[in-house]
C-alpha cells in the first residue's frame, strides 16, 4: 500500500527542534524521508540528531528573531540541501505574568521569538517557495505555524503567549490570501496542553485537575501524537489544505 503522508526528499526547516514538539517534529520528519534544517539555540541536542543523521540533518544555531540570521540560515539550506520544501514554524518560548505585572521586556521577548521569528521565516522561506513557483513549479512548499488554543480562548498569566499565538492564525490566513495562488499552502496546527518542558507549570498540581476537567479526552497530548497532524500538513497528502486552524488538543478547545 503507498504511503500517503510521505516526505520522502523533501527539505524541511524545523524551529524550535531542540526539544519537545520541534524534536518531535523533525525526528518524525526524518523518518518519513525527509532531509531536516533544524533550528534552535541550544547546539547540543542539534548535534545529537545531526549525528544519528548526519547526511540528512543541518543544524543551525542562532535566533529565530535575528533577522540576519534568518536569512543566512535559509542560504546555508540551499546550498546545503538545494531547495526547501516545507517549513514548521515552532520556536516558542514563555514569559509568565499577569497583565498588570508584565514587563515591556518580558511581553517583547514572547512577541519576538513567537510572531516576528515566525514572520522571518515565513517571509525567507516565502521567497524562495515563490521563486520556484514563478519558475513554473506547480507545488513549491508547506507552512506550518505551530499556535496554540491560548490564542483562540486567551490565559491567565500569558498574555504576551496569547497574543502572540493569535498573531500566527493571522499569520496563517494573510500567507493563504497571498501565495495559496502560487501552490504554497499555510496552515496552523493549534495545541492544547502538550506534555513538554514549557507546560510543567499549567500541568503541576495547583492547575492541572482543573484544565483536565476542561479536556474532553481527559489526559495531556504526548509530542509524538501532536506531530503526526504537522508532517501530514506538510505531505502531498493535504495538497487542497490550506489557510486552516486545525485544532489537536483532545477537544480543549472546540470550534463551530
Amino acid at each position: 500500500m503507498k504511503n500517503l503522508v510521505s516526505l520522502q526528499d523533501h527539505v524541511i526547516v524545523v524551529t524550535g527542534a531542540a526539544q519537545g514538539i520541534g524534536n518531535a517534529v523533525a525526528r518524525l520528519a526524518l523518518d518519513l524521508g525527509a532531509r531536516v534544517a533544524a533550528v534552535d539555540l541550544q547546539p547540543g541536542p542539534l548535534q545529537a540528531l545531526e549525528r544519528e543523521h548526519p547526511d540528512r540533518v543541518l543544524p543551525l544555531v542562532g535566533s529565530v528573531s535575528d533577522e540576519r540570521f534568518v536569512q543566512a540560515s535559509v542560504e546555508q539550506v540551499l546550498a546545503r540541501f538545494g531547495r526547501i520544501h516545507g517549513l514548521v514554524n515552532n520556536a516558542g518560548i514563555s514569559r509568565p505574568a499577569l497583565i498588570e505585572k508584565m514587563t515591556l521586556d518580558q511581553w517583547r521577548q514572547v512577541i519576538d521569538v513567537h510572531l516576528t521569528g515566525s514572520f522571518l521565516w515565513l517571509q525567507a522561506v516565502g521567497r524562495h517557495m515563490l521563486e520556484r513557483a514563478r519558475a513554473g513549479e506547480a507545488a513549491p512548499g508547506a507552512i506550518v505555524n505551530i499556535t496554540s488554543d491560548a490564542g483562540r480562548r486567551g490565559s491567565v498569566g500569558q498574555i504576551n503567549y496569547a497574543a502572540a499565538k493569535a498573531g500566527l492564525l493571522g499569520l496563517t490566513m494573510s500567507a493563504t490570501r497571498e501565495w495559496a495562488k502560487h501552490g504554497i499552502r499555510t496552515n496552523s496546527v493549534s495545541l492544547g496542553v502538550v506534555e513538554t518542558p514549557m507546560t510543567e507549570t499549567i500541568r503541576g498540581e495547583r492547575f492541572r485537575d482543573g484544565i483536565l476537567a476542561q479536556i474532553p479526552m481527559g489526559r495531556w497530548a504526548q509530542p509524538e501524537e501532536v506531530v503526526q497532524t504537522v508532517c501530514f500538513l506538510l505531505s502531498g497528502a493535504a495538497s487542497y489544505i490550506t489557510g486552516q486552524h486545525i485544532g489537536v488538543n483532545g477537544g480543549y478547545h472546540i470550534a463551530s
